[in-house]
């Protein structure tokens, strides 16, 4: 029945129907009432203007689902950006799984919200992503056993940001006295805003699905409860992270992962099952404990002091020091926090990691 509506509406637009199936009443003089569908679908386009206001509100949607650990994959093919958003909240039946990404539906009747990023609770922020989107939908859910999210964007119709890679760094405003976020706006600095924002009842981690596989091997816990239950039950009856926790080898691990979102191949789980893909840190933890920063000069003596590198030549270089550090990292327990910086000037060329422990 959903579908032939789907077609009459077609057909009606198809013979300049169109117009009548958006407007409610005509007013004269131009004006009109538009029907609550057309205006829904318009207030859900000025909601989501790029994936970085995608990535919030799945973020918002955990919290308010009463998530404390929120873990979010990020990841890039072509023109699409996939997030996969993970949290040990409340959960959603299945008979809600295509539901709740319908217009005004809502589990927070009572408790609207209202955060630095808005109000939340009027049953919209899932209707905008998924008018935004390729894909949202619900991969893994029910109550009590938490949620997994995807989403799946056209970063030539939803925007964005160039810059990807770059995490934000904490600066003193000495105007305010306070703290002050700086670096370009895209999805890592939106995790990071939300992580400070939030850092009372929410830890988020950001990362590729295998990062993030890793993440939850070593930090999440199977309860004693869980772990008696589940020499008697099946891996899908324990909460969605716990999951993780629980598969015995690469080909489990790896089922048990694409099952929830995070597409993992057999080869890179045992890669995280002997260690060499090493855990995160929390976003929040990144952000404000202390970190090591290591320099390497080369020094430019004389005649060399002239020497102007080309832009392409500097970011080739970069790549080349990025990869050789991962020899330190893996023995050391290290992490790039951004990209090498690469400095020329005053004869040096000067190259700073900018690196976290992992703990």
């Amino acid at each position: 029945m959903g579908d032939a509506a789907t077609d009459l509406m077609s057909f009606v637009a198809s013979l300049g129907g169109d117009r009548q199936l958006r407007v409610e009443e005509n007013l004269g003089a131009g004006f009109v009432r538009l029907r609550v569908a057309e205006a829904e679908r318009r207030q859900a386009k000025h909601d989501i203007r790029c994936v970085e206001d995608a990535v919030i509100e799945l973020l918002r949607n955990a919290r308010d689902a009463g998530a404390s650990h929120l873990y979010v994959a990020s990841s890039r093919e072509g023109d699409e950006r996939t997030i996969t958003v993970i949290d040990d909240g409340d959960g959603i039946p299945e008979g809600m799984h295509e539901r709740i990404f319908d217009a005004r539906v809502t589990s927070k009747l009572d408790t609207m919200r209202m955060d630095r990023w808005g109000v939340h609770g009027r049953g919209m922020a899932l209707y905008s992503v998924k008018e935004n989107a390729k894909v949202a939908r619900v991969v893994a859910s029910a109550p009590g056993l938490g949620t997994s999210i995807k989403m799946v964007a056209d970063v030539t119709s939803l925007r964005e940001r160039a810059d990807q890679s770059t995490w934000p760094v904490m600066a003193v405003d000495y105007k305010s006295g306070g703290n002050q976020m700086r670096g370009p706006h895209n999805i890592i600095r939106t995790c990071a805003e939300f992580a400070l924002e939030e850092h009372d009842t929410c830890e988020v981690y950001l990362g590729s699905p295998a990062e993030l596989v890793a993440t939850a091997r070593r930090r999440v816990r199977i309860s004693r409860a869980n772990a008696v239950a589940l020499l008697q039950q099946d891996l899908d009856d324990l909460p969605l992270l716990q999951r993780l926790v629980a598969a015995a080898d690469a080909r489990e691990l790896s089922n048990v992962a694409t099952s929830l979102g995070l597409d993992l191949s057999e080869r890179t789980a045992q890669r995280i099952i002997v260690g060499e893909i090493k855990p995160l840190r929390s976003v929040y933890s990144v952000l404000t404990k202390p970190h090591a920063v290591a320099t390497t000069d080369v020094d430019l003596t004389r005649d060399q002091r002239s020497i102007r590198f080309t832009p392409k030549d500097l970011e080739a270089f970069r790549e080349v020091v990025a990869q050789d550090f991962e020899t330190l990292a893996e023995r050391y327990y290290l992490t790039l926090a951004a990209d090498p910086v690469v400095r020329v000037r005053n004869g040096k060329v000067t190259v700073t990691f900018e690196v976290v422990e992992l703990d």
